[in-house]
């Protein structure tokens, strides 16, 4: 588990880098997520539920990279 950081006598989440790739894997955008862990992180992620593969980072290790949900089969 990731250590909290503390600042000024309070304690901040863990910041984690949320990386969006286009088709070709360059990133296409990126934003901050803050989580108490990885696996809130991910959890996060997942929830957008975004049409594209996305990675998430914790300074220069890779948390996980994730697969845009499954479409639902017509019918």
């Amino acid at each position: 588990m990731i250590g909290s950081i503390f600042h000024g006598g309070r304690t901040a989440l863990p910041s984690y880098r949320h990386y969006r790739l286009d088709g070709a894997g360059s990133i296409s955008s990126a934003d901050w997520l803050e989580a108490a862990d990885d696996a809130e992180a991910v959890r996060k992620v997942r929830a957008m539920k975004l049409a594209c593969v996305c990675e998430i980072w914790d300074r220069n290790r890779l948390v996980a990279r994730i697969d845009p949900p499954e479409a639902p089969e017509p019918g």
